[in-house]
């Protein structure tokens, strides 16, 4: 156990000769390079989907991640109403809504 702790110790002291700021720079790297190739990539596709779902409208020809085509009749805060067929109506959460009919979909569907 003691030498654990002594490996430890000795990993997380600095080298002599070796400044502080230096052994940061390649954690600094790492952390930087998480966020432009992960973290900023998604936060651009929320916003993409978020700013998607706010703009459903009444009459748009959607399909849902579960491949479901249908026409907008209501839309609601947490849901919007699809007409799937005549006067066949079903209640689907807004958050469902994969893309436009036609469209290259906005949404992944989950679960693959």
């Amino acid at each position: 156990m003691s030498m654990l702790r002594g490996l430890v110790f000795a990993m997380a002291a600095p080298p002599e000769g070796q400044n502080l700021l230096v052994q940061f720079v390649p954690l600094a790297l790492v952390v930087a390079i998480f966020y432009f190739i992960i973290v900023l990539p998604m936060k651009r596709k929320q916003q993409k989907v978020q700013t998607f779902l706010d703009g459903l409208k009444v009459n748009d020809k959607v399909i849902t991640t579960g491949g479901i085509y249908g026409q907008i009749t209501r839309t609601g805060d947490q849901s919007v109403q699809l007409q799937i067929a005549d006067k066949i109506r079903i209640e689907v959460a807004r958050a469902s809504i994969g893309g436009y009919q036609g469209q290259a979909p906005v949404v992944e569907p989950q679960g693959e």
